[in-house]
């Protein structure tokens, strides 16, 4: 799937980068992109220091090195779980993801991952897809919701405020875009 969203590039880039840079361009300090995927996130932090971005698949990490070299950014990519992020307390001025809560088997903990690794003065900038608020799209998300799943590992439906309130993480600010589609979420680390 790495080379396939790699190929998608410029098309994630009309429909998601706006989204994207309006989330992530004030990302500060050393930043740390969990689930960085291909790198889609990195062009978008032009505020950071340095960039360190983790992620499962070692395929998806060859594209986001790749990345990383295009854009000449300061910054690492490691092969690392969500769940269990290989850094000590307090690493990171500013922890981002995108799109991703959908695919943890586990959001509540990846969510407690980033909020430990990042600074209690830092933040935690999120960009997730939800069920739509428009009723033809939502209606579709329903149907494809199993299959999708299936075949992706994406949870169509899921709620990310939803999971980020039952991760007990406070929430400073939520914005929903595209039919309610997209969804900003910036969480204080506690």
């Amino acid at each position: 799937m790495a080379d396939k969203l790699a190929r998608w590039r410029q098309l994630d880039q009309f429909f998601a980068g706006r989204y994207r840079r309006r989330q992530f361009t004030h990302a500060r300090g050393r930043v740390l992109d969990v689930a960085c995927g291909t790198g889609r996130n990195f062009r978008s932090l032009t505020s950071a220091s340095e960039v360190v971005g983790i992620d499962i698949s070692e395929e998806m990490l060859v594209h986001a090195r790749n990345e990383l070299g295009r854009l000449d950014l300061e910054g690492t990519v490691q092969q690392m779980d969500a769940q269990a992020l290989d850094f000590p307390d307090d690493s990171f001025d500013t922890v981002i993801s995108s799109f991703s809560t959908c695919t943890f088997p586990d959001p509540i903990a990846a969510l407690h991952e980033m909020d430990r690794v990042c600074t209690p003065d830092g933040e935690i900038l999120l960009l997730e897809h939800r069920r739509s608020d428009a009723a033809p799209l939502a209606r579709f998300q329903d149907w494809r919701a199993e299959s999708h799943y299936e075949k992706t590992g994406c949870r169509l439906t899921h709620d990310p405020l939803s999971t980020v309130e039952q991760a007990g993480l406070p929430v400073e600010d939520v914005s929903t875009a595209f039919f309610g589609l997209v969804t900003t979420i910036d969480v204080i680390p506690r």
